[in-house]
């Protein structure tokens, strides 16, 4: 969820490669807990606790534990069925070669098991401790991110990350489900953040990791249409995003604390997008792009955090 196709085949074609080992004598749980995609799941689960904190009925503490547990365990899982679907892509990326399966640390039978049991454990919990539409709402996220977004639209389309964002939106909303067990127009705003964030969030990404992904055959927009097409495609997105970020505050759910807040932020990410967009020289324009990737982490963190604060 906000969530990203046996062996060492293609480990082996790297000039530094790690040579073909067992796997089994190797695995550490650091290997497997890497598997969970563990700084996605961090953005998940701090979205899914700020929906569930967000929404106007007050939730167990222990009942908002096993949710927010449900969350990470579903986004955990989708993460290492990625994995497991692209280990072969992995294996020719720079920035994901040494991952435990290319590099041969986890085999792929093993991965398969771990993600799929955390997808079916959380789901089943989620219905039997909290709700059926929460438990609902984090099964579709993890098979939109599993089939939708890995399987059908990462290796075929430029809009991969477009309509595979929605996947990383749905935890807030499962979030305020687990706790009112219904669906307003106030989680579906903080999807729509969610949403309009990743595109430009992801495509400073894939500025400085164009080479990666043209080496594995990713059809990402940098590689598709160019960098300057990217550029202006991500400034667009920001300058979208702008207005969603201030609806909360006009539906209630935050005051204006967060709306100055929001604006003095927005503002910020959008200047960040300029930058990336006047820097012509590729040297420039992957610094920039790489500040940008940054600052959007802090930013969607910053955006979720003052408006649970200015709620309470």
């Amino acid at each position: 969820m906000g969530f990203q196709l046996c062996g060492l085949r293609y480990g082996l074609a790297m000039t530094d490669a790690i040579p073909v080992q067992s796997a089994a004598s190797i695995s550490t749980a650091r290997d497997y807990f890497q598997l969970l995609k563990p700084r996605v799941m961090l953005l998940v689960v701090f979205t899914g606790l700020c929906g569930l904190l967000l929404a106007p009925v007050p939730m167990h503490p222990f009942l908002a534990a096993i949710a927010v547990l449900c969350i990470a365990l579903s986004a955990g899982g989708a993460g290492a069925i990625n994995m497991w679907l692209e280990r072969d892509k992995d294996a020719l990326m720079n920035r994901t070669r040494m991952r435990p399966l290319p590099s041969g640390r986890v085999t792929a039978d093993d991965a398969l098991a771990l993600g799929v049991f955390c997808v079916a454990a959380s789901t089943g919990l989620m219905a039997i401790a909290v709700n059926g539409l929460s438990a609902v709402l984090l099964l579709l996220a993890a098979l939109f991110y599993i089939f939708i977004y890995t399987i059908w639209l990462k290796p075929r389309t430029v809009q991969n990350i477009v309509i595979g964002g929605a996947a990383g939106a749905f935890p807030p909303m499962i979030g305020w489900a687990a706790a009112t067990n219904d669906i307003t127009l106030a989680p579906v705003i903080l999807f729509l953040i969610i949403f309009m964030w990743t595109p430009p969030h992801f495509w400073a990404l894939s500025l400085y990791a164009r080479e990666d992904y043209a080496r594995a055959g990713f059809p990402m927009l940098p590689v598709v249409a160019g960098e300057e097409e990217t550029k202006i495609q991500i400034l667009v997105y920001t300058l979208l995003l702008f207005p969603i970020t201030l609806l909360p505050t006009f539906l209630g759910t935050a005051g204006m604390i967060y709306f100055w807040s929001a604006v003095a932020l927005g503002g910020l990410f959008i200047l960040s997008a300029l930058r990336v967009m006047r820097d012509t020289a590729n040297e420039n324009s992957y610094k920039t792009a790489r500040q940008m990737f940054g600052y959007s982490i802090f930013y969607l963190f910053m955006i979720f955090l003052i408006m649970v604060i200015d709620k309470s």
